[in-house]
């Protein structure tokens, strides 16, 4: 795995009511979001490849809907530089993935029906009031990009 990711396999608790899943604990993981959005993704779409100078990611992929998850570390130092990690997520694989600053990622809905993912990163969202530059590399609008998502 790619240094610094972390891939945390999340577990339904059902009853007759529904279920529950646990998706982030501060006693588990030492992290602190700081905002959180939900979105859905129609089936064939592609969100990325982009990644962030100073913001982590925490995505969850829980379903409905599946997703083929790209993630590529761009990072000089790391010890995995250049290694490259595709998973299958969402509803049979229900997973929350920690994905560092420095970590190019993206993703695909390769599902029938829309995919959902929720993200609780540690970086608002163009900053306080959002009155900030985005803390993004987008590698999807390069035409030479190295990161390609298929």
């Amino acid at each position: 795995m790619i240094e610094g990711v972390i891939i945390k396999k999340l577990e339904n608790f059902a009853d007759e009511r529904g279920w529950l899943t646990e998706v982030w604990r501060n006693d588990e993981l030492k992290y602190a979001p700081v905002m959180s959005y939900i979105s859905l993704t129609k089936p064939g779409v592609v969100r990325g490849p982009h990644e962030h100078k100073l913001q982590s990611d925490f995505f969850v992929f829980s379903g409905p809907g599946v997703f083929k998850l790209f993630l590529w570390d761009n990072r000089e130092e790391s010890q995995t530089f250049k290694q490259t990690e595709i998973l299958t997520v969402g509803e049979n694989n229900p997973v929350a993935v920690l994905v560092p600053p420095g970590v190019v990622h993206g993703y695909k809905c390769v599902s029938t029906e829309p995919a959902y993912s929720l993200n609780l990163p540690d970086k608002l969202y163009k900053g306080e009031d959002k009155k900030e530059e985005v803390d993004e590399i987008r590698w999807e609008k390069d035409p030479k990009s190295p990161f390609k998502i298929a």
